[in-house]
């Protein structure tokens, strides 16, 4: 590849547009596919030459947001963290500008200061967004996020798109991410995707970190008060909060004396609970690997890979907990219904599957992003 004031320009192969699928432990087929935009061709932005043939790359989620700028060869120049994207709270425009403190600290480190000189610092921006759950939303996020003009080209995708990249060799597979809440996508190399809406109880969805503490608290007030059966677990939330009851801590929720936000330090006292034989826990545990593994037949039965070779990325706080009764019992049914797929645990940031987008975009342009940037990229993070 060749560059000519910073802009990309295609090498006369195409650039790499494709890549080899190795056969590795992830069970995945050998051969070569060719990887075009597995997510859209991308919302035009700046039309002026930019200055780092490469990719912004940008992983929003609830509580945190990662940014990177990354050469078209994989080479990580900049990078930076800020708080979590609510779009749902201030709107798209509102939430899309509040990344640009983030944007020019990863640019600063790159050496480059967005204010100063013209055109856009990337040739593409591959953002994946949390709150991006409905093609509207998505719609609305992308539109902003070209505004800004950051890139010459703009893709925005849901966050668990990042998820599932991160933990796979191609734009191949089936991703559930269970962290504060939950949600699944799938994707194939040729663009075709499997998806939830993942708005909550409303769209059918049960569990997450802060689902599985509400029921923590449920049954533990229940069984305090003698509708529901004894549980080990009120005596454990009471101890947790240093308060006497299970029913006194719903008060001190209730009353703001604890935050909200702190319910979701239970899926410890969950887990402790279940690995102590509990039989409540233990069905809510079970309960939560039901759902996960409901989530990946589906995406995989819509993308005709129940009897293919595929990775089930498994991500998010919840399951990168790695708790063996889960995992266990959320392998156990997959290996039922999908007897070919493999479970995995993602060790690699989000922010590198959605820079790995970004790259295959590239690839797909004849701008770079082959295999080899690929393998450069995945080396400057460092696995868990």
């Amino acid at each position: 590849m060749t560059r000519s004031g910073g802009t990309c320009q295609a090498t006369a192969d195409g650039g790499g547009g494709e890549h080899s699928v190795e056969n590795d432990d992830g069970g995945l087929p050998t051969g070569t596919a060719t990887v075009g935009n597995p997510i859209g061709s991308g919302t035009v932005g700046a039309t002026e030459p930019e200055r780092i043939c490469g990719v912004l790359a940008v992983d929003a989620g609830n509580s945190k947001t990662d940014v990177a700028v990354v050469t078209a060869e994989g080479t990580v120049l900049g990078t930076a963290r800020g708080g979590g994207f609510i779009p749902q709270l201030i709107g798209a425009e509102a939430a899309v500008a509040g990344l640009a403190p983030l944007v020019a600290a990863a640019a600063a480190e790159a050496g480059f200061d967005l204010g100063r000189g013209t055109g856009p610092l990337v040739t593409h921006v591959s953002a994946c967004l949390a709150n991006a759950d409905l093609p509207v939303e998505e719609q609305r996020l992308q539109q902003a996020l070209a505004a800004q003009g950051w890139g010459r080209t703009a893709v925005v995708a849901n966050d668990t798109f990042a998820l599932l990249r991160a933990g796979t060799d191609t734009p191949r597979g089936v991703a559930v991410v269970c962290g504060a809440g939950i949600n699944c996508v799938g994707l194939l190399p040729d663009g075709r995707t499997a998806r939830f809406p993942a708005l909550g109880t409303i769209t059918g969805d049960w569990g997450g970190g802060h689902g599985l503490s509400l029921e923590v608290m449920w049954w533990s007030v229940r069984a305090e008060d003698g509708r529901g059966p004894a549980t080990a677990l009120a005596a454990a939330v009471a101890r947790h909060f240093g308060r006497p009851t299970a029913t006194a801590v719903a008060e001190a929720v209730h009353l703001e004396e604890i935050p909200d936000a702190r319910l979701h330090e239970l899926v410890p006292v969950l887990f402790a609970a279940a690995e102590e034989g509990d039989r409540v826990a233990r069905d809510l545990v079970d309960r939560q690997a039901d759902e996960v593994a409901r989530l990946a037949l589906v995406a995989l039965r819509r993308l005709d890979l129940l009897d293919a070779p595929a990775d089930v990325v498994l991500g998010g706080g919840v399951l990168a907990s790695r708790q063996p009764l889960l995992l266990d019992a959320v392998r156990e049914r997959l290996a039922a219904g999908a007897p070919l797929a493999v479970p995995r645990v993602v060790s690699a940031p989000p922010v590198v599957g959605a820079a790995l987008l970004g790259l295959d975009h590239l690839a797909a342009e004849g701008l770079g992003g082959g295999a080899a940037a690929q393998r450069r990229l995945r080396a400057w993070y460092p696995a868990d």
